[in-house]
Formats: structure tokens, sequence, C-alpha cells
């Protein structure tokens, strides 16, 4: 066998040696984060560092998709659920609440990728959903006059509004932005914190990925109604005033199709889509960029008795009747009569890049 006596050849080789069982070690832990802690957030809470406090925006009673867990494509017949000609996300109030208070304004833009001058655009050409099984998102907080970043669940019958490739980018309960969640973080082998909910299964935890560029974005979304009785189509960026008729239940209820297969083994490994969705024009409304801090790792808690029902947060000291900034005691108030579907007409847009 060979000997190295040259004291620097020795060095070299060892650091050689080192620098291979690192690129292995890195290899090996880009397969799935099993260390990541995610935070389940119940219908009704803002959750943490949240950038307002918005009443009457989730459902408590939403019946869940038959076919959850994995990775579902963001235009998906009955991915998102709604009632029929009403909103519960108001965004005329959003856009004044970010124009109001510039700092989050500014922290906020900066998630969704958009300069602050583009709120109003971009807020108006969402489309307020409620969700309809467990979803994997990036909760964007604001604390201390910046934007924070943590992986969160949110409970199925959550009110989010959508971009037009079908992906979450707003919170409506508290109008913090959303984004992707890594795609290192296994739902599977993850610690989860905070309170619990009847029925909510780590193999059940949904991700949801932008419809393929190439088809451009959502014309109108197929929803289903909170009791799943029937099916509706929405178009994009209305609040619910140019809703459909009422139609059949779409055939996702009832089977499976290729694109809601859950992914094996809950790798946490998403298989990226054909191409990356473009935004509908340079900038203003790509899914969001990845946010490196996305993961903040804390300290594991077991769901526990002590933390607060559904419906009530326990993480802020009330809960607002808007976008206005006014308490109500961390009591939700009840919702007397539907919200007036509020939505801007869209803005004329170029059609995406495709790569």
């Amino acid at each position: 066998m060979l000997e190295i006596h040259s004291p620097i050849a020795r060095h070299r080789a060892v650091a050689g040696a080192v620098a291979v069982l690192a690129l292995t070690a890195g290899t090996l832990a880009g397969c799935g984060d099993a260390g990541a802690t995610i935070t389940r957030l119940t219908v009704g809470s803002p959750g943490p560092d949240p950038y307002t406090l918005v009443a009457g925006t989730d459902e408590m009673n939403v019946k869940e998709r038959p076919q959850a867990g994995g990775t579902k494509d963001g235009d998906s017949p009955g991915l998102y659920g709604g009632t029929r000609q009403a909103s519960t996300c108001d965004q005329q109030k959003l856009i004044a609440f970010l124009q109001a208070n510039p700092d989050k304004g500014r922290a906020w833009a900066e998630v969704q990728g958009i300069p602050v001058s583009d709120i109003p655009r971009y807020v108006s050409r969402l489309t307020p959903v409620l969700l309809r099984t467990d979803t994997l998102v990036t909760n964007h907080g604001y604390r201390d006059g910046r934007a924070t970043s943590a992986p969160a669940v949110l409970q199925a019958g959550m009110g989010v509004l959508v971009n037009g490739y079908g992906v979450p980018v707003v919170k409506c309960n508290c109008g913090n932005p959303l984004t992707r969640p890594e795609q290192k973080i296994s739902t599977g082998n993850a610690i989860y914190t905070g309170r619990s909910w009847p029925g909510f299964e780590k193999r059940n935890v949904t991700r949801i990925r932008p419809r393929d560029s190439r088809k451009g974005t959502i014309t109108a979304f197929v929803l289903v109604d909170p009791e799943a009785t029937m099916g509706f189509e929405r178009p994009r960026a209305t609040g619910g005033e140019q809703d459909g008729p009422p139609t059949g239940l779409p055939p996702t209820e009832t089977e499976a199709t290729a694109s809601d297969s859950p992914a094996p083994s809950d790798s946490g490994l998403d298989s990226p889509p054909v191409e990356s969705p473009g935004p509908d024009s340079p900038g203003p409304e790509s899914p969001g960029p990845e946010s490196p801090g996305a993961e903040s790792p804390g300290a594991p808690q077991s769901p526990s008795a002590e933390s607060p029902g559904p419906g009530t947060s326990g993480e802020s000291p009330g809960v607002t009747d808007g976008y206005s900034g006014t308490a109500t005691g961390g009591m939700t108030p009840p919702r007397e009569e539907p919200q007036s579907p509020i939505s801007l007409p869209p803005s004329e847009e170029p059609d995406p890049v495709v790569s």
C-alpha cells in the first residue's frame, strides 16, 4: 500500500476526505428535513405575528375534500370551497390597511415580490376561497418592523386569497402573506406545535403547487360549497358577485385523479411541475419567493389541552372587526349577516412568459 510521507500531502488527503464526507452528508440531508417544526393554525386563529386581526373570514364546519394529502395542482376542481355569491375576505380593506401602515405595507410587498405601489393591483387580482384540506404553507408574520417566516399547516375551513395559478398568497383572518412551503420539509416526520383539531393527520396535509404556466392563469375556479352538496364556478378576481349557477360536484369528490395522487411515502420532495409558473406580468403575481428562513425550528410541543379552542387564538390580545385595528377583546364576533362581496376589476395583463 502506498504510504504518504509528506506532511503537506497527508494534510491534503485528510482535507479531501472530510470534504467528501461533508458532501455526502449534505446530499443525504437534502432527501427530506425530518427536524422541521410546523405550527398548526386552527380555523379562527390568526397565528403568530399577525399583520392585523379580522373576524368572520373562516368557516367552522367545512366538509373536507375526500382526496387529501400529497401535492395538488392549484387548478384542481374542488380543491377550494366557498359560499356561492358571498365572500368573507375583503380585499379593499386589506389594500387600505397596507396603505395606511407603510412599514407593514413594505414588508408585505417584499414577501410577495412586488413594489409597494403595486399592492392595489396585485390584491385586486386575487380570488377569495376556503381551504378544503389541511394545507402546508409558509406563513409570514410581522414583528419589530420586519417580516417573519415559518412553516404552518392551515386547517380546512380557513379563508385565503389565491393567485392566478391557484396558490394561497394571503391568510384572510390576519392579512399575513403566504408563500409555498420549502420542498425539503417532510410533513410525515416533522414536529408539530400548536393545538390540533379532530381529524388532523400528518398524511393528509396537502401541498399546493401552481397551475402549469403554459396553460396561462386560471379563468374560473371550480369551488364546492361548505357542506359539499354542490359545485359552482367563481371567475378569477371576483368575490362572489359573478359566481356561476349551482352544478354537480366535481369527480374529485368521489374518485382520485392523476394530479391528486399522494406523493409516495410523503418524502417531502414535491415533483416539480413541468415548468415553473411565470407571473401574469413580470414580477407582480409570481407564487412568491421561497423564503430561506421558512424553517424556523422551535421547541417541540405536543398538542396540549391548555391551548385555546378552535375559533380562538391565545396568540394575540384581540380580534378585530376588519382591517381597521379595532380590538374586540379576544373574541371573534359572530357574523350577523353575510358580507357584501367586494372585488376590484382585474387590470389588463400580458400573457405569462414561458421560458
